[in-house]
């Protein structure tokens, strides 16, 4: 199981990279496509900003390229290698894959980009929560 403290439960879940104590996202759920990008501004619980600078999150791009490329080269493993499909089933499915994990992929790439530069911490973890006065 993944624990707190673990930089892959952040990544995951999409929670706090400082704190893990609660979701960056206003909208959990990467599908609903309204607010796939809306973050939070601020963690309520450790005070912890996720825009670190405007455009901040314009590097999570390259990293969506590669996650891009992992799943796709998954997919066509999967059809061609394992069920034997022909290129251009191989080829829709990955164009699928693709479509379907779009928002998992945007979601999962910038966890990892803000993991790169905030790391967690026990401290703010165990802390009572700031208040926004």
């Amino acid at each position: 199981m993944l624990k707190k403290g673990n930089k892959l439960y952040s990544i995951l879940t999409g929670s706090c990279p400082k704190c893990h104590q609660e979701s960056m996202y206003e909208a959990k759920n990467p599908y609903k496509v309204g607010f796939l990008f809306k973050m939070k501004e601020r963690c309520s619980h450790c005070g912890t900003k996720y825009k670190i600078e405007p455009s901040f999150f314009y590097g999570a791009m390259y990293v969506s390229y590669g996650l891009g490329i992992a799943f796709a080269v998954a997919a066509f493993v999967i059809s061609f290698l394992v069920f034997k499909a022909t290129l251009v089933h191989t080829f829709i499915a990955i164009v699928a894959t693709m479509i379907v994990f779009m928002p998992v992929i945007i979601r999962i790439s910038r966890n990892i980009w803000i993991n790169f530069f905030i790391h967690y911490d026990p401290q703010q973890a165990k802390t009572r929560p700031k208040s926004t006065s």
